[in-house]
């Protein structure tokens, strides 16, 4: 993908309206349905769909992953992203916000990954820092929550390193494709947290580009 940054189309959402978040390494755009492309070959970076804890699309799963979102962010529920890197302008993976609660003040941050190329660079900190500092500084979220499968050693050391603390486990929280059950391990960042969490996301960020 090598286009101009463009803003969505799609309606006002119920809490904010369209977000544009741009950093120095990477820009996150609301996804749409023609990035189905871009986000197939990223994926196909290391094969990502193989890791069955995780949400990522593949060829055959690639249409219901977009429509899914879609549809979801038009109800107000969920804010899905592609994520661009600047140099090239290509889709290098995929965030997003879910479980919207703007009554409480709380959303979550997940259906996180990115090209394997692209794993334990600056990308995920500067993409942390970039959705945390919106829930927190326009959005005033007084608690921004993170899950991921227990199994999911990688993801989990992952959010413990931008600075969230665990909460719990929650026991056979969901039933996989393949019938299994699923731990979600949980995480949270609070607002009286955040301005440290934010610093030492700086800190990192400086880390990489320097």
């Amino acid at each position: 993908m090598n286009r101009p940054f463009r803003r969505s189309n799609m309606p006002m959402e119920k809490w904010f309206e369209t977000v544009h978040l741009e950093g120095e390494l990477v820009a996150l755009i609301p996804l749409e349905e023609d990035h189905k492309e871009g986000l197939l070959k990223a994926a196909s970076d290391g094969k990502l769909w193989e890791l069955w804890f995780t949400s990522v699309p593949s060829e055959t799963t690639i249409d219901t992953y977009i429509h899914t979102a879609l549809a979801q962010k038009q109800k107000g529920l969920e804010y899905p992203f592609v994520v661009i890197e600047k140099s090239s302008g290509t889709i290098i993976g995929s965030t997003r916000f879910y479980n919207l609660q703007p009554e409480h003040k709380r959303l979550e941050i997940g259906y996180t990954w990115y090209a394997k190329k692209h794993q334990r660079t600056g990308v995920n900190t500067e993409c942390k820092l970039l959705l945390l500092q919106f829930a927190f500084e326009t959005l005033k979220c007084i608690a921004v929550q993170f899950m991921t499968d227990s199994h999911n050693e990688r993801s989990r050391a992952a959010i413990a390193r931008i600075g969230a603390k665990q909460d719990g486990i929650l026991r056979h929280h969901r039933i996989n494709t393949d019938g299994t059950y699923r731990d979600s391990v949980v995480f949270s960042i609070t607002n009286h947290e955040w301005p440290e969490v934010k610093k030492s996301l700086e800190l990192k960020r400086q880390k990489y580009s320097g």
